[in-house]
């Protein structure tokens, strides 16, 4: 069986992806001291308990991202002649479904509390002898753990840009929201300080729905990459202009006379066809020439594409129009 040929990035793009694994390794660290830290001061809260499982599951995607690297670098063989890329695809599937899974049950949970009208409380702890407040060890936690990571979320945010990696773009939208998570936090312990018992559990929902709300965004997002939908790009559901511009360049070739193009995204790298109508004077020969000097120019319009050829047809069927993204 014909396999593909191996993946390989560009020179700056290889450097992006290396920057791209260090800041993984750096959040996964990061967020792993802000699980202990928030455990250290979780107390009763249940504001404190959500911050805290939302830190925990913001392990996940890190994670995801790291092994997923791994694997899509794997070169293809008889077993996988595709190869592997759409491993960062199936990355991005699992740590979606764990945060929309774990995010319901938080959102539950919270939503219990208010109802049956828990009435948390924040006892004091002895520091050098003097009684302290547990509710400002927390509210220092909570800032503490809110900043690094959305720091490191915008500094990520441009990398996965740049790489179209949209499983490293919804991680770092997630990072950049974690001032959202903090914020909430502190009014719910400031809350019960006060003796407002009910911000506790309100905070605790608004942590837990935004857990959702990122579980079910980034669900969607890659099971439409899954399905083969017309490519879109990194930074929300705007069509990628690509395929447009591959029909374009395929329409100026002097020996076709219609053209369209089919892409689906595999990871952060496209894979597609180009059906071409050719001139009926031109023999089999020469057509098989100029379509591999065409397919080579084609791939030097965009980094992304990683496997593209160049199918000749006697007609172009319309239901491509729906199919492809790519237009006549």
């Amino acid at each position: 069986m014909k396999t593909r040929a191996d993946y390989v990035l560009p020179p700056d793009k290889e450097k992006l992806r290396k920057q791209a694994v260090k800041l993984e390794w750096i959040t996964f660290v990061v967020i792993l001291i802000n699980v202990g830290v928030l455990y250290l001061v979780l107390g009763n809260s249940q504001a404190m308990r959500t911050a805290w499982v939302e830190d925990i599951l913001a392990l996940v995607p890190p994670l995801a991202f790291l092994i997923a690297t791994r694997f899509e670098r794997r070169p293809p063989n008889q077993k996988h002649p595709y190869g592997y890329v759409r491993s960062i695809s199936i990355g991005f599937l699992v740590s979606a479904f764990a945060l929309l899974v774990f995010g319901s049950y938080m959102l539950f949970e919270a939503v219990m509390s208010l109802v049956r009208e828990e009435h948390p409380t924040i006892g004091t702890v002895t520091i050098f002898g003097e009684p302290v407040w547990l509710g400002w060890l927390m509210v220092a936690a909570l800032i503490y753990t809110g900043i690094p990571p959305m720091l490191i979320g915008f500094y990520k945010r441009k990398i996965a840009d740049r790489l179209h990696d949209k499983m490293l773009r919804a991680d770092a939208d997630m990072n950049k929201a974690d001032w959202m998570t903090s914020l909430s936090g502190v009014v719910g312990v400031i809350g019960i300080g006060f003796g407002f018992w009910w911000l506790d559990a309100v905070a605790a929902i608004v942590i837990a729905a935004d857990i959702v709300k990122d579980g079910a965004n980034n669900l969607k997002r890659v099971v439409q990459d899954l399905t083969d939908t017309t490519p879109r790009k990194v930074s929300g559901n705007e069509r990628d202009p690509l395929p447009d511009r591959i029909c374009e360049a395929l329409e100026r070739l002097h020996w076709v006379r219609e053209a369209q193009v089919r892409l689906r995204e595999e990871g952060h790298v496209f894979t597609g066809e180009g059906f071409v109508v050719v001139q009926s004077s031109m023999s089999a020969e020469d057509l098989v020439e100029a379509a591999d000097r065409a397919v080579a120019d084609i791939r030097d319009l965009d980094w992304r594409l990683y496997d593209f050829v160049i199918v000749p047809v006697p007609s172009l069927d319309p239901m491509l129009e729906s199919s492809g993204g790519g237009r006549r």
